[in-house]
């Protein structure tokens, strides 16, 4: 009997651990479709602090806890949670850091304004996905990565990890949406995301004194397979890098299953012989 293909979902937010849009509503149903299909999946997200921890039943996983990543030479402990999705019989697992997501809030505060450290949150869940899934010992085919606060993992992925038999043979899709941050990541950028395996000419596009949403993009499109408009609409100058990078590029489709479907089979197509 042949192994289901495997897919890896890393997302910023899904419902119903948040609320509903865009981006937290296809995270919730793509899984549960391919899911269905026969495939094997994973969610990660940040565990943010203004996820309600005893409603929604999360509980830490000790075994997958207690390693300590380094961010800008500082230790900062990785904690991972799961819950369940009862209704869909769907397991999600949460990245928490005291420093990082026990705060209110994705990006800014209450009162809109976007937090400094956004650029070490980013760093640090990226990073204390791809430690966990290891620690699961368990290979993705694909992976599946959606919003500016994933951006990270291909690059990851593809420099850190090449050499790493649970990532080596990971396809990599960057989901765009209409989720930019305004401000700027701190000068010191390509410094804090330095790890073994990354080379300075791989941080090309975020080799500059502030970095924005564009430049985080790129570098996530840099290191993708391919790349999909979550939103009817997506910075077009993210959307004209995309196209033009060369690698498989699918625009905006409300039927997701179908895009999806397609997306997935052109780069892994082991895809639609398991559907």
């Amino acid at each position: 009997m042949k192994d289901p293909v495997k897919i890896l979902f890393i997302t910023q937010e899904i419902t119903p651990y948040l609320p509903e849009n865009e981006l937290a509503t296809i995270c919730r149903e793509l899984p549960q479709y391919v899911q269905e299909q026969g495939c094997e999946i994973r969610i990660f997200m940040p565990c943010y602090g203004h996820i309600n921890e005893r409603r929604n039943q999360l509980h830490e996983v000790q075994r997958l806890s207690g390693m300590n990543l380094i961010i800008d030479d500082c230790d900062h402990p990785l904690i991972i949670k799961v819950a369940s999705i009862q209704s869909a019989r769907m397991q999600v697992y949460f990245i928490d850091n005291d420093d990082y997501f026990r705060r209110r809030g994705i990006a800014s505060d209450d009162d809109g304004k976007e937090f400094e450290d956004n650029d070490d949150r980013a760093v640090f869940y990226a990073r204390g996905v791809l430690e966990t899934i290891k620690k699961l010992r368990w290979t993705p085919d694909i992976i599946h990565c959606h919003g500016w606060m994933t951006a990270l993992a291909p690059l990851y992925i593809k420099k850190a990890y090449n050499e790493d038999p649970f990532f080596s043979q990971s396809k990599i899709v960057y989901s765009v949406y209409n989720d930019g941050f305004k401000g700027m990541f701190r000068e010191g950028f390509p410094h804090r995301i330095a790890t073994e395996g990354v080379a300075p000419e791989d941080m090309k596009s975020v080799d500059k004194k502030e970095v924005s949403f564009v430049d985080l993009s790129k570098l996530a499109i840099d290191f993708s397979d391919a790349v999909v408009a979550g939103s009817p609409e997506i910075n077009s100058e993210v959307e004209s890098y995309a196209r033009n990078k060369g690698i498989v590029y699918a625009s905006y489709d409300e039927d997701y299953k179908a895009n999806y479907t397609k997306l997935y089979t052109s780069i892994f197509p082991g895809f639609a012989e398991d559907i």
